[in-house]
């Protein structure tokens, strides 16, 4: 009889030749804990996911008397169930006017799939811009968005009709034309390095989008629900989308996506042609359930107000020379480090020393810092002496 590890290399499919393979017994709060009975501190958070940790007791109890309900009973948007519903009215009341209608589903590329094809519906146009090294999902519609060849040049031919424009390069901005539907870009460029608008770069595209005529899509699956201090990064940046991309931290640890709209753009999914998007899953009662409980505890609690304060401790705590950038916002902050090399040691050392860090995919010198939003003061004290040390270790 092969042992679990030897399954998981022989019958699950991979996504890299080299998974970190940890296996996993248990996890709970800020932490993670292994069948070896090693315990390790988590600062990846499920890549942004779990944002209230792991097994957070109000999410924990929402999935489990959800269950004791009903789970699956119809296709997403025919029957009335409450979980989804509420959740619903909570982000609508949360958000700007113009964002009053939720579409639920399974994933964030999902959600950007359901987005590129509500911009092309209401519209009637076509071309999409998009930003060089964006990364909005790995579906082929969403590929073909992420303006990365080395990510994408395997899976062609993609969708067309897709213009990449550099992040923060305010002279291309006349790409976007009276030919374009939309433009999509991530509120904060996660795969390329955690790298934020800056020069109003953000509010000048929307003037643009304004001007042609063309919808404005932020994608907020990494930096939206709490992560950067604001219950979304737009917040920041003077700058409301015309369709909000959500994902991975709204589920508190279970898969759920949302592209968020207007009702005037969003009734146009249901006819000519009738179910102009459909799932069958999306909005499961109980990923629903847990979403609801999450987003409660998130903007009910002081934890938004207490992101920024713990971005500060975390860049006194992490000074030493061979960390030669800290970039991001909030809890959403990547370490850029000497060469790749570097990165790569340090992550791989600091799980031997239980830390859990993580890559970017496309700034190969990043190490990925996104812990719970729940994690203490004592613990992000822990885990940057843990990295500060293996540094050492590494440099000598």
């Amino acid at each position: 009889m092969t042992n679990l590890r030897d399954q998981f290399f022989r019958h699950q499919a991979q996504t890299t030749p080299h998974a970190l393979a940890i296996e996993v017994v248990r996890a709970e709060g800020s932490y993670v804990y292994g069948t070896d009975g090693k315990e390790y501190l988590d600062f990846i958070a499920g890549v942004s996911a779990n944002s209230l940790g792991h097994n957070h007791p109000k999410v924990s109890k929402a999935i489990k008397d959800q269950v004791d309900a009903y789970t699956h009973v119809m296709v997403y948007g025919e029957f009335i169930q409450q979980p989804q519903t509420e959740l619903c009215k909570l982000l609508s009341d949360l958000l700007p006017e113009n964002l009053n209608t939720v579409y639920l589903v399974n994933s964030g590329t999902e959600a950007t799939e359901g987005a590129l094809k509500l911009a092309k519906r209401a519209t009637g146009r076509a071309e999409v811009v998009a930003a060089k090294n964006a990364y909005h999902g790995n579906t082929q519609g969403a590929m073909s968005v992420c303006g990365t060849e080395i990510q994408n040049s395997a899976f062609r031919p993609l969708i067309p009709g897709t213009k990449f424009i550099t992040f923060n390069n305010e002279k291309e901005l006349e790409k976007i034309t009276e030919q374009t539907a939309a433009v999509i870009l991530e509120t904060i460029q996660g795969g390329a390095g955690f790298i934020t608008s800056k020069n109003d770069y953000l509010a000048k595209v929307r003037k643009r989008c304004d001007e042609v005529g063309a919808l404005l899509i932020l994608d907020e699956i990494q930096s939206g629900i709490g992560r950067t201090g604001k219950l979304f990064g737009f917040e920041y940046y003077n700058c409301v989308p015309d369709i909000l991309i959500t994902g991975k931290g709204l589920g508190g640890g279970m898969p759920i996506g949302a592209f968020i709209s207007s009702y005037q753009n969003m009734e146009k999914l249901q006819d000519f042609p009738k179910l102009g998007h459909i799932t069958t899953f999306g909005g499961h009662p109980v990923i629903a359930a847990a979403a609801l409980a999450t987003l409660k505890e998130i903007t009910e609690s002081n934890l938004m107000q207490e992101v920024l304060r713990k971005e500060q401790l975390f860049k006194d705590c992490l000074q030493h020379s061979a960390i030669k950038e800290i970039r991001g916002k909030g809890l959403m902050l990547a370490l850029i480090m000497e060469n790749e090399n570097v990165a790569t040691d340090l992550v791989l050392k600091c799980m031997d020393n239980g830390l859990l860090l993580f890559f970017l995919l496309f700034e190969k010198k990043a190490v990925r810092i996104s812990p719970p939003l729940t994690i203490s003061d004592e613990e992000i004290r822990i885990g940057c002496a843990k990295i500060i040390k293996v540094i050492d270790e590494i440099i000598a």
